[in-house]
């Protein structure tokens, strides 16, 4: 991981043994940009009303105030790297830590609102 006052980044995977499932769900980020770089494997994304796939080299941005939603599209791993603002990290390592399990506020805390 790297961070900065402006920005976190961090190298992920998921395992793809579960193709299709949202890895986040529809959500959206009132003032934060956020991007993906897709090393490995394919990710799908829900954009908006659009859907499309970002295979490895290939990447996107989703600016603030877009409804948004991503997951590994193939039942193989993808390795991405997700670039996003510090306010995005806490809403993930809060959602992470387990403590809570009212997920729309922790959304709504963190400037964000949780769609599905």
């Amino acid at each position: 991981m790297i961070a900065s006052e402006s920005f976190v980044v961090v190298d992920w995977t998921d395992p793809g043994t579960h193709p299709g499932r949202p890895i986040a769900g529809l959500h959206v980020h009132r003032s934060d940009d956020e991007a993906w770089i897709v090393l490995e494997g394919q990710l799908g994304f829900q954009v908006g009303d659009k859907e499309r796939e970002v295979a490895g080299g290939e990447s996107l941005l989703v600016a603030r105030g877009t409804p948004h939603s991503y997951w590994n599209a193939a039942p193989k791993p993808a390795r991405f790297i997700l670039v996003m603002t510090p306010r995005i990290h806490q809403l993930i390592e809060a959602l992470h830590a387990g403590d809570r399990t009212d997920f729309a506020a922790i959304f709504e805390e963190h400037d964000s609102e949780l769609l599905t």
